[in-house]
């Protein structure tokens, strides 16, 4: 048995492991928080166009999920995120970040209000002990139910008639960020339309008991309409190409920093429309406002770069200074543009500054240095109208 089977073999399997590691055909994977996940199915450029002109299933399950209920679950939220949790009605789902008393990121992710007193947060980082000492003087219930939870992000134009060919009728009126409820085999079944793509597309829960009865079902549903497993490369390009940051790539949670000055604030990473000052108390309310007074030291921005040679981990330049760096990138094939999502300093962060990318990259064991062209563009290059179209289009 070689090394890398031993250290799959202490990695959890998801609840849909079965399906996807006979879909697996490439045979590589990665760990995704403790789990054993696919980088690729077949082919990451086929599984890519599945999400832009069909459908692209990525098996969601590894996404820590905290389930919080009580009488003080709104109270306790509205302390620990920074964004307003009593407008996020029942029914709807509500992105957020999370602060340490710096006014430093700690995580972003999404809140669901499932009923009154009862929400789930998902999140990219595990820590209920940080939770906890938060909910000193609430009357809340934090429980972990990553495990007890499987899920499927059903991505593309094709989504929701998949979805819809599978029984789910009504959900083409879903709104985005909305929640339904559905009954599948006689458990519940819960859909959102929300996703981290940047287009059409909806995650399905459901107890991890039903999970393999799931994919089977929408498969064979999906089966006229280009539906395909996608793994982590083909939806870490789709998320790019949608200018959506990404904890551990985009920003480093404040709690795994290292250095002084590797965190970012809400405002520093384009976030701070999520922030709502005019709530009374929150985690790293006081930092925040002195931010606001004083200007923050960086921003993060979004550049369309001249050329086709992805700008992974560049350095970017004004002239010859050095004002920041490259966090995420690719060549977006929708979009047909070379699209990155950098750091930089705050003076250089306003759309339409022009700058250089000092891009390196290997062909054939030849190192090249190029300096390309680009400039801070606001939002993503890619922005369809069916990501908010309601009801969603039927093809």
């Amino acid at each position: 048995m070689s090394a890398e089977t031993r250290i799959l073999k202490m990695l959890l399997p998801t609840p849909f492991h079965d399906r996807v590691a006979a879909a697996c055909e490439t045979n590589e994977w990665s760990n995704w928080k403790g789990y054993t996940t696919p980088e690729s199915y077949t082919d990451v450029e086929l599984e890519y166009f599945a999400i832009r002109s069909g459908t692209g299933v990525f098996d969601l399950s590894p996404m820590v999920k905290y389930r919080i209920t009580g009488p003080d679950a709104e109270a306790y939220l509205n302390r620990l995120v920074t964004r307003d949790v009593s407008k996020i009605r029942v029914g709807r789902v509500g992105y957020t970040v999370w602060c340490d008393e710096q006014g430093q990121v700690m995580d972003d992710g999404t809140i669901f209000h499932l009923a009154e007193n009862d929400y789930r947060l998902c999140s990219y980082t595990h820590v209920m002990d940080w939770m906890s000492w938060s909910a000193l003087g609430f009357d809340v219930s934090i429980v972990d139910e990553t495990t007890e939870v499987a899920a499927l992000s059903v991505q593309g134009p094709t989504s929701c008639s998949c979805l819809r060919a599978m029984g789910l009728e009504g959900l083409e009126e879903l709104k985005p960020f909305g929640i339904m409820d559905f009954t599948f085999d006689g458990v519940p079944l819960m859909v959102s339309r929300t996703g981290f793509t940047g287009d059409l597309g909806y995650e399905v829960w459901i107890e991890p008991a039903l999970a393999v009865t799931l994919w089977d079902k929408l498969f064979a549903a999906g089966k006229h309409y280009v539906i395909r497993p996608v793994g982590g490369a083909a939806y870490e390009l789709a998320r790019i190409e949608a200018g959506f940051l990404q904890a551990g790539s985009d920003f480093v949670p404040a709690e795994e920093t290292v250095r002084i000055g590797r965190s970012r604030s809400p405002f520093e990473l384009g976030l701070g429309w999520l922030v709502d000052l005019n709530k009374p108390v929150f985690n790293g309310r006081r930092a925040l406002l002195e931010e606001k007074k004083k200007g923050s030291r960086y921003n993060t921005v979004m550049l369309d770069i001249e050329g086709n040679k992805p700008a992974e981990h560049a350095f970017v330049y004004a002239g010859n200074k050095q004002v920041g760096n490259v966090t995420s990138a690719a060549w977006c094939p929708t979009a047909k543009s070379n699209f990155a999502i950098a750091n930089v300093n705050a003076a250089y962060g306003k759309p339409g500054t022009e700058l250089v990318a000092e891009i390196y990259y290997e062909r054939e064991l030849h190192w090249a240095r190029i300096m390309a062209k680009c400039v801070v563009v606001e939002g993503s290059l890619f922005n369809p109208p069916r990501r908010r179209q309601t009801p969603a289009p039927a093809f």
